[in-house]
């Protein structure tokens, strides 16, 4: 798939990696309504390229700033139209990538805020620059979550403690970000690029289907009892037990080598 671009937003899908990057430094990475419209078209053509990982990040010292202020500032009287359809396309995109059958990183290349930790948070991997620093921001403005912030945030750190960040709308830095359970992992700045990149061949590299099979398990398990859950754990084993990868990671296993699963 070639590399496509629009309005602030790029995206490609090669070697197996499908890639989106908020690409508007210059107004913090925000979303507008020409930016979530790019989002929502970037996210349909990554995965329809059929990608084994995707990886989101964004350009510049911001990863997202949220929502466009000054073009919701400009709307006067019709904020909550131009809301609306901002969130239309953006909402359902959101969807789609949390839900990919493939393993998703959000690589946070700098602050958060906003719609911007829905984006952050929506990824199976969440990892972070030590500078980065995230900020809920909705209550400052008189406003409440949107893009799953509330949703993801929860999901992660518990109803209770979400509700305090959201509450407050102080800066939360790296650390206590990671402590916290927010990100999965903090990188210095100068190894941030490439341990990114190191995270996303490995999982690019994994047993697709396996993967595949431990998101459904894993992001539905708050849904189920247990034995519908073991119900679901042994037919979906037994789906992977038929698929070549099941042969060659045996077989790998066996032989003290590493499985070649993308040939698989």
């Amino acid at each position: 798939m070639e590399s496509s671009d629009a309005d602030g937003i790029r995206w490609c899908a090669t070697d197996g990696i499908g890639r989106i990057t908020l690409d508007r430094p210059e107004r913090a990475n925000t979303l507008g309504l020409a930016q979530s419209r790019a989002f929502a078209c970037a996210v349909d053509e990554v995965l329809g390229a059929k990608p084994r990982a995707v990886l989101l990040t964004g350009t510049g010292s911001i990863f997202c700033a949220g929502g466009d202020i000054q073009e919701m500032a400009g709307a006067d009287d019709r904020i909550d139209t131009m809301i609306a359809q901002m969130l239309d396309p953006l909402l359902l995109a959101i969807e789609r990538l949390s839900s990919a059958p493939v393993p998703v990183v959000s690589a946070l290349n700098g602050a958060v805020g906003g719609a911007g930790v829905g984006l952050a948070l929506c990824a199976d991997v969440v990892i972070a620059t030590a500078s980065m620093k995230l900020r809920t921001g909705y209550a400052a403005i008189g406003l409440s979550p949107d893009a799953g912030a509330s949703y993801f945030l929860a999901r992660r750190v518990g109803a209770e403690r979400a509700k305090r960040l959201f509450f407050l709308s102080e800066p939360v830095d790296s650390q206590l970000s990671l402590a916290l359970g927010i990100v999965d992992a903090v990188h210095d700045d100068v190894r941030f690029n490439a341990e990114t990149e190191a995270l996303v061949a490995r999982l690019a590299a994994a047993a697709t289907g396996s993967l595949a099979r431990i998101k459904k398990l894993c992001d539905g398990v708050a849904a189920r009892g247990l034995r519908e859950h073991m119900n679901l754990e042994r037919a979906l084993l037994l789906q992977a037990s038929r698929e070549p990868a099941a042969v060659e990671g045996l077989r790998a296993f066996l032989e003290k080598r590493v499985p070649r699963f993308s040939e698989h």
